[in-house]
């Protein structure tokens, strides 16, 4: 264990506490399921345990695609698969060490339908966009979900009612959080997802600023 202190931990979402040592979960986890997985530390295990899960041999159509994806994240990103869960939720969070070296981690479903690659994708997507870029947090959320959508149509695979559903449900509970905790400024893209009730107004001009960067102050 005396050889973990040199690495630092970065990831996404809310706080899960392993002993002393702090784990950072996606919201994946609260939208999906109130059980918790067991808890691991990703630090204690450099394993890339990133095969197909149950593989018994070559996969044949749309399993076949979806093997492929993955293949695709892991070299175009250099992310490493942790764990593959058997639920839908996930998890991103980078591994730092004294020396900048950067390890990618994921832990998420296997694709093996529109829900479970949706999943993947969006961890696959915290990635992607990089970490601490878009502030606030639910922001963030919102642009990893807006990652994986547009990366599964690019793939043409299906994107399913249920998967928006499942983004409309993860980002109404993001903002509702971030509200709870004082957000007075809401980018634009996330106005669709604000809680009955709440009404905006205006802040300061919206001249030369990318949509992301738009925001109306909570009335």
């Amino acid at each position: 264990m005396g050889g973990l202190a040199p690495w630092t931990l970065a990831g996404t979402g809310c706080k899960d506490f392993i002993g002393l040592k702090r784990f950072m979960l996606t919201l994946w986890d609260f939208v999906s399921s109130r059980e918790a997985d067991k808890k691991v530390n990703p630090r204690l295990s450099n394993a890339d345990h990133s095969a197909r899960p149950e593989s018994i041999g070559p996969s044949k159509g749309m399993q076949a695609r979806y093997d492929q994806l993955v293949q695709d994240m892991k070299a175009s990103w250099g992310i490493r698969v942790h764990r593959w869960r058997t639920r839908t939720s996930g998890c991103a969070w980078e591994l730092r060490d004294t020396k900048g070296h950067v390890d990618r981690m994921i832990e998420a479903p296997y694709p093996k339908g529109p829900m479970s690659c949706a999943v993947f994708l969006h961890e696959v997507g915290h990635h992607a966009i990089g970490f601490n870029r878009y502030s606030p947090r639910c922001l963030e959320e919102y642009m990893a979900w807006d990652w994986a959508l547009r990366c599964m149509e690019e793939h043409g695979l299906n994107v399913t009612k249920a998967v928006l559903k499942r983004r409309d449900d993860a980002m109404r509970y993001a903002l509702a959080k971030a509200l709870r905790r004082g957000l007075k400024r809401v980018p634009a893209p996330l106005i669709p997802f604000l809680p009955e009730g709440v009404t905006l107004r205006q802040s300061d001009p919206q001249t030369n600023r990318s949509q992301a960067d738009q925001r109306s102050m909570v009335g």
